[in-house]
């Protein structure tokens, strides 16, 4: 696909994770862009210059809680944008879009903001000062429909929202034999039930009182289900994001609650080696964009999912896989024993999902959406 030449300036608050940015912008260079992209120094910098991706060291991430850094941090990003001239600014995160909105007032170039994940939205206070900020030149990427239909419904023109899902790589997921079995010593008589997920610490200020991902009511879930069967293990692949006691908190909890029945492998660098393993993939999420549903679907994974955001565009009850209500445990653990008891049922669901997301989360097809959206976008502010 050729198109005119485009540069565009992206922003992203972490090095270290934040794989779908890096993957987009890959694909956005193979199409011709001239991509830059503004980060922390860390593990990622040289992946993103290995992709053709002119990296430039500095976090824009907005300092809430030290506010003598905003005037520099403005500053900052005003000289940046003043230096790269870009035709048009792309930001991945909450924070890095009010720097953004903030720090390039008065700045007649547009502005798009990706939007990762929904909660935010949810959220009247947080939600009235994402849009307060926004001017006439700022648009929106919603990578899921439930956050597209937010932004309308809060008055956001739907000529503004453009909706491109965050792609992936489609043959990392093809011929996979899977080692989770031999790394725990267990054989195919036990039947695997997974959750695959970072850990978040509740955040106070949101009035969150477990971690966003629902790893306690996996945990509760389980403990019920193992009341009823006993031929199963649970097991909780993905460690703390950033806070090392909330991860101690949750082993703690599993323990505690289920015993031998749940075993934890904290953050792992192979998990696409240990997905297909499992018999059943869980996402127990309280609010989610499309979450790891993806990746279990394209597994071939029989999922389950809470009836959160995005997670539904996806998880189609009944068609691609179970859906419950968030917060549920009792609920949940019922749908996993349901589950058990008819494998060959949820397989055959999941090659349904399969199919789905194929189609959907190409990153060749993803990446060349948000190409468009560029020129629709660049064409509308001549």
């Amino acid at each position: 696909m050729a198109i005119k030449k485009i540069k565009a300036l992206h922003l992203v608050k972490t090095s270290k994770g934040a794989f779908w940015a890096l993957r987009q912008m890959r694909e956005l260079v193979k199409l011709g862009i001239e991509v830059h992209v503004a980060l922390p120094r860390g593990p990622l910098v040289s992946e993103y210059q290995q992709a053709g991706v002119i990296v430039h060291p500095i976090s824009l991430d907005f300092p809430v809680r030290e506010p003598w850094m905003w005037p520099h941090l403005f500053k900052q990003v005003r000289e940046l944008v003043l230096n790269i001239r870009p035709d048009i600014i792309h930001s991945h995160h909450v924070g890095t879009t009010i720097t953004m909105r903030l720090g390039l007032r008065g700045m007649k170039i547009p502005r798009i903001f990706q939007v990762p994940g929904p909660l935010h939205l949810e959220n009247p206070v947080f939600r009235s000062l994402e849009i307060v900020l926004a001017d006439e030149y700022d648009y929106w990427i919603g990578s899921c429909k439930y956050t597209c239909d937010l932004y309308k419904r809060i008055g956001i023109e739907g000529n503004r929202v453009f909706l491109s899902y965050y792609g992936v790589d489609l043959e990392n997921f093809v011929g996979r034999q899977g080692k989770l079995r031999e790394l725990l010593g267990i054989g195919k008589d036990v039947k695997l039930v997974g959750m695959v997920a970072y850990m978040y610490a509740p955040k106070w200020f949101l009035g969150q009182t477990r971690g966003l991902k629902g790893h306690e009511d996996f945990i509760d879930a389980i403990k019920l289900a193992a009341l009823q069967r006993k031929d199963f293990l649970a097991v909780v692949i993905g460690g703390a994001w950033d806070k090392a006691w909330y991860e101690k908190k949750i082993r703690d909890y599993g323990q505690k609650r289920c015993g031998g029945h749940i075993t934890f492998l904290g953050v792992r660098n192979d998990v696409p080696d240990l997905y297909p393993d499992l018999d059943v993939a869980v996402h127990p999420s309280h609010s989610e964009n499309v979450g790891g549903a993806v990746e279990s679907l394209l597994f071939g994974i029989p999922t389950i999912a809470t009836r959160v955001g995005g997670l539904p565009e996806v998880v189609i009850d009944g068609v691609t896989g179970w859906l419950v209500p968030p917060k549920k445990p009792a609920l949940l653990a019922a749908t996993i024993l349901e589950v058990l008891q008819d494998l060959d049922k949820g397989r055959e669901m999941a090659k349904t999902g399969q199919e789905l997301v194929r189609q959907l989360f190409d990153i060749k097809k993803t990446a060349a959406e948000v190409a468009d959206i560029y020129q629709q976008i660049l064409s509308r502010n001549l």
